[in-house]
C-alpha cells in the first residue's frame, strides 16, 4: 500500500503589499523583520486576510511593534481568535532597533511596512525607512509616469 504524501504548503509569496507608501514616502531603506504572531494570525495571513495599507511601525523601550496592520479574525478560529488590530511585536536584532529609532529621532523619517510575505514557511514583514513626499514630489512622480506610460503606448503603436 502507498502512502500518499501532502505537498506542504507554499513557502514562497506576497501576502499583502502597501502601493500607497511608495507614492507617499521616499523608500531610503529597506529590512525584512520577522513578526511575533498567534497561530489564527499565522492562518489567516495564509489565506490572504492581512492589510497593511495604513500601518506604520513605532519603537519604544528598545522594541519594534507594527500598528494598525489588520488581520481578520480566522474563519475557523472559535474563542481562540485574536484581535484584528492589535500591536504585533517585530524580531529586529537589539543593533538594528537602535540604528533605526537613532534614524528615526535625528531626521525626521518614518518607518513604513511595505509588504507581507512568506519566505521558508515563516510570516516575514519588509519595513522601510522613509521620508514623506511633498505634494510637488507627488505631482512630479505622477507626471513622470504618465510620461512613461504614454512612451510606452508610442512605441507599441509604431510596432503595429
Amino acid at each position: 500500500m502507498t502512502s500518499k504524501k501532502k505537498s506542504p504548503p507554499s513557502t514562497t509569496g506576497v501576502m499583502a503589499s502597501n502601493r500607497k507608501a511608495y507614492r507617499d514616502f521616499h523608500v531610503l531603506d529597506k529590512l525584512e523583520a520577522g513578526i511575533e504572531l498567534r497561530g489564527t494570525e499565522v492562518k489567516s495571513i495564509r489565506q490572504g486576510h492581512v492589510r497593511i495599507d495604513e500601518a506604520y511601525v513605532n519603537i519604544e523601550k528598545g522594541q519594534a511593534e507594527v500598528l494598525q496592520m489588520t488581520i481578520q479574525p480566522y474563519d475557523h478560529g472559535n474563542v481562540f481568535n485574536h484581535t484584528p488590530t492589535r500591536p504585533r511585536r517585530l524580531l529586529l536584532h537589539k543593533n538594528e532597533i537602535h540604528r533605526l529609532q537613532s534614524k528615526i529621532q535625528e531626521k525626521g523619517l518614518t518607518l513604513i511596512p511595505l509588504k507581507v510575505y512568506l519566505k521558508g514557511g515563516m510570516v516575514k514583514l519588509e519595513i522601510a525607512l522613509c521620508k514623506g513626499k511633498d505634494a510637488i514630489d507627488k505631482r512630479e512622480t505622477l507626471k513622470k509616469k504618465s510620461a512613461d506610460l504614454d512612451a510606452r503606448r508610442a512605441i507599441a503603436a509604431r510596432r503595429q
